[in-house]
């Protein structure tokens, strides 16, 4: 897994937690385009990416990753309701609001 965020304090907390729940976590980036380089470079399965980044969005990033992305559950301090219509256009996307995002829900959203 790779996460994406560009607060370092959500990213090492979610990587603490996820890591004890059993997800192997490769790598992290702090915007679009390190993440894109670091999917690129790390070639992670799960993709967990926060929807506003500094750079470009998250959409943005999973689209340019379109051919042989990883499976991909953004996240956000918005709530889901913000983001159907974009999460509509892609069935392999899911979502999780990081104040729901536990290793229960992160699972749930990628079966």
């Amino acid at each position: 897994m790779l996460i994406v965020d560009d607060h370092a304090g959500f990213r090492a907390a979610a990587r603490a937690f996820l890591e004890d729940g059993g997800f192997e976590v490769v790598g992290e980036a702090a915007d679009g385009r390190s993440a894109i380089d670091a999917v690129r470079r790390l070639r992670p399965e799960i993709l967990l990416l926060d929807v506003k980044l500094p750079d470009v969005d998250g959409f943005a990033v999973a689209a340019e990753l379109a051919d042989g992305a990883p499976q991909i559950v953004f996240t956000s301090s918005r709530g889901i309701t913000a983001y159907r219509r974009r999460l509509a256009t892609n069935p392999a996307w899911s979502f999780v609001g990081k104040s729901d995002l536990t290793v229960e829900s992160l699972a749930a959203a990628l079966a």
